[in-house]
């Protein structure tokens, strides 16, 4: 499916290492195919040695030649970026952006075309190829560019298509989540250490619970409150330790936490789409005036 196709991949960062790193170790392309580019040119040394793909510092004379651009970075650059871009292949060019909160809407209006364009939402374990995604397609992006985006990420991980108004959700949820699990395995440990262990048996015993409690969930499917009761025998110390995490508030406090994270993103999103606005108005203002 990607084969036969170049990829232009801007921004050289965490994302896009995940992105490079896992369309080739799964073989999916070889690395003839991509050309990534930065502002940071030890970045794209570490590309090109590590991956050995084509390096640039020139947006659009990567972009231009490319079947596939991914929009490997931060939102609060996105408006520099887009306008320093102009495709040069039509709507035959598939963009894809990992810009957190920016919509497809403001990335369509920000290359003053009719791109194809498909919002992902990954999260940073993508880094060691267990990532979560989220993709959700704009208008006119066809059944085989759908197919593409999830190849890509794939490589990386699972993934899930979306409507665009639920990626706020996902940020919340499985793009913050990996910081609220960090904290879990850190309090896990500690409570380990207070115990009696030492830090490092306490660290990597807490950590390899985590993994092997949400492989018990991926694998078989079952609901987490039904492995949770397997888990919980009458009586026992397990019981007694969730009946504190319960007294606790864990729950909900979790629930809270994801629904303050998808609120912020909403928060920059529509900062963001301001920011679009009056970038424009400015353009239009120089343009008049010329």
């Amino acid at each position: 499916m990607l084969k036969k196709k170049q990829i232009a991949v801007i921004g050289a960062g965490n994302m896009a290492e995940a992105i490079v790193s896992g369309l080739l170790k799964k073989g999916i392309v070889n690395p003839s195919q991509i050309c990534a580019t930065d502002v940071d040119a030890q970045r794209l040394t570490h590309f090109r040695k590590t991956f050995k793909v084509r390096v640039s510092r020139d947006n659009q004379e990567s972009a231009a030649s490319s079947d596939i651009i991914v929009l490997a970075i931060k939102p609060q650059v996105i408006n520099k970026v887009l306008d320093g871009l102009e495709l040069s292949r039509g709507s035959g060019q598939l963009i894809i952006t990992v810009a957190a909160g920016v919509s497809i809407a403001t990335i369509i209006a920000g290359l003053h075309s009719r791109a194809r364009v498909v919002r992902a939402m990954p999260n940073t374990p993508s880094i060691v190829l267990e990532g979560a995604t989220a993709l959700a397609g704009g208008p006119g992006v066809t059944t085989d560019q759908m197919k593409v985006a999830r190849a890509v990420f794939e490589a990386m991980g699972q993934v899930v298509v979306l409507d665009e108004p639920l990626l706020d959700a996902v940020t919340g949820l499985s793009g913050g989540g990996p910081a609220y699990v960090y904290l879990f395995i850190e309090a896990l440990a500690d409570g380990g250490v207070k115990m009696g262990l030492s830090r490092a048996h306490a660290q990597l015993l807490a950590a390899q619970t985590v993994l092997g409690a949400a492989k018990m969930v991926v694998e078989t499917k079952a609901h987490p409150g039904l492995l949770k009761d397997q888990v919980a025998s009458p009586g026992g110390t397990t019981i007694a330790g969730l009946h504190r995490l319960e007294k606790g508030r864990l729950r909900g406090t979790v629930v809270s936490a994801v629904e303050a994270a998808t609120l912020r993103c909403q928060e920059l999103r529509k900062q963001a789409m301001v920011s679009r606005e009056s970038s424009v108005a400015s353009q239009q203002a120089k343009r008049t005036i010329t």
